[in-house]
């Protein structure tokens, strides 16, 4: 039986950013405007301690929404010893948090190592130089790799993420960022397509006529060919499109962009699509299909598209789980 993950998400916007990104609104993104204090921190996670069900889950405590290496040191200690306490007590078994390729060096790797600190996600978005500039990055490729390796060596889990549709970006230059996530053993990813939110550089430059935002359909595309590329690589993608705040919800927020509370699923959905096409044969009455448990519902696809495919070409089409196949493994058998 797999596991259950779960992440207590403390957010922390905008405490240290020294360099305004073009697509960049963290309050707005993440729906959290200010630093919560200690005493929130701790309320947060008895909170979400108190409501998971599965007592044999694996428990981490991120903190998300900011840069957290660049805050002062005083202040990153205070938020790493309130989850250093849960995690010597065995309440969570991780710490994780999200920052900047700059703001990595020795002497924080030191710091983060002294916490016990598990996994490091960094937002490298591109490893091309001309991307990294349009979109206001403040930091080189050379910034990435340099950290990435000093998390490497720490024995300290490497997350990588990267955006798709920047300033200046191609099919073929996110391929390479993803190429180069890989080369560099990264533990995990984490994939998002561009939006226009309202009140950023991008805003003003999509207005201007200066930047165009990747289609929906074209999202979908360039993410499913990453997502098979970091699968085939054994690398984690423990998400793919931005967790919707209420602004993007509702619309408030968003300008422009290829934005669908569901993007994941068609992404997913797309993918079992090509993967079934490639082994149809049409000459057939009914089809099956076996799939694992967790990718049943992209198999039959978002809002059951897939399957609805076969029924045009096919008189009968279930599917259904095998416990053996994993991941993008399936079986078809006709009669």
């Amino acid at each position: 039986m797999l596991k259950k993950f779960y992440t207590i998400p403390i957010f922390i916007p905008e405490l240290a950013c020294p360099f305004q990104c073009v697509f960049c609104d963290q309050k707005k993104i993440s729906g959290y405007n200010n630093s919560p204090s200690g005493n929130e921190v701790n309320r947060i996670i008895e909170s979400y301690l108190n409501s998971f069900t599965n007592k044999d889950a694996v428990i981490n405590i991120g903190f998300f929404g900011g840069n957290f290496t660049g805050i002062p040191v005083d202040e990153q200690e205070k938020y790493l010893k309130i989850a250093y306490s849960y995690l010597k007590k065995g309440d969570v078994h991780g710490i994780r948090l999200s920052t900047r390729p700059d703001y990595i060096s020795p002497d924080i790797v030191d710091l983060l190592k002294n916490y016990s600190v598990s996994i490091v996600e960094l937002g490298a978005q591109s490893f091309d130089e001309d991307v990294l500039m349009k979109s206001g990055r403040g930091h080189k490729v050379a910034d990435i790799i340099n950290a990435s390796e000093l998390i490497k060596n720490a024995d300290i889990k490497l997350g990588l993420q990267m955006m798709i549709g920047l300033p200046g970006d191609s099919l073929k230059k996110s391929l390479f960022t993803a190429n180069e996530i890989i080369r560099l053993g990264a533990d995990n990813t984490r994939v998002y397509p561009t939006l226009v939110i309202k009140g950023t550089k991008l805003e003003q430059l999509y207005q201007e006529g200066k930047y165009t935002p990747l289609s929906l359909s074209d999202a979908v595309e360039w993410t499913k060919i990453l997502i098979s590329l970091f699968t085939k690589n054994g690398i984690d993608i423990i998400r793919v499109g931005l967790h919707p705040s209420e602004g993007l919800l509702n619309g408030h927020e968003l300008a422009a962009g290829p934005f669908h509370v569901s993007f994941k699923e068609l992404v997913l959905t797309d993918l079992w699509k090509d993967l079934i096409i490639e082994q149809l044969n049409e000459n057939k009455n009914d089809i099956l299909i076996k799939v694992a448990p967790e990718q049943l519902n992209h198999a039959v696809g978002y809002k059951s598209s897939n399957k609805k495919m076969l029924e045009m070409k096919f008189q009968k089409v279930k599917f259904i789980t095998n416990q053996s196949l994993k991941d993008y493994e399936f079986d078809v058998i006709y009669s």
